[in-house]
């Protein structure tokens, strides 16, 4: 049953390279082996991400995936030193401040990927 199957997320990335150098470099993701021109990347436990390479990349206006952290600020400030931007949201019912929305019972941040997807990072409180 699909219920017990663990899920993969697949990111979508133009340039290859350019994408494993942001996700090697900047987010200190270990590669786990190259498939069909893309690259698996262990994460925590036993999940992985997948990317690909698609003329689709960065057309997505929501989120790709999210890692669940303990410490958000500090996530934060280990990424900014490596160059990543975080991304500032002014709309009703996502207001950020300095990168971050506390919605009372988490908190939250974005940022995007060399390719124009949107990752996040989610702390719960």
């Amino acid at each position: 049953m699909l219920k017990d199957a663990p899920i993969v997320p697949y990111i979508p990335v133009r340039d290859v390279r350019r994408a494993r150098a942001f996700y090697e470099q900047k987010l200190g993701l270990v590669p786990r082996g190259e498939i069909e021109g893309g690259v698996a990347y262990a994460c925590g436990g036993e999940s992985w991400v997948f990317l690909y390479p698609s003329d689709g990349a960065g057309t997505s206006q929501a989120s790709q995936l999210f890692w669940q952290v303990e410490d958000l600020e500090a996530e934060i400030a280990s990424l900014r030193a490596k160059g990543v931007t975080f991304e500032e949201y002014d709309r009703p019912g996502l207001k950020t401040v300095n990168g971050v929305l506390d919605s009372g019972s988490s908190k939250a941040a974005w940022f995007k990927d060399t390719e124009g997807n949107i990752l996040a990072l989610i702390q719960d409180k």
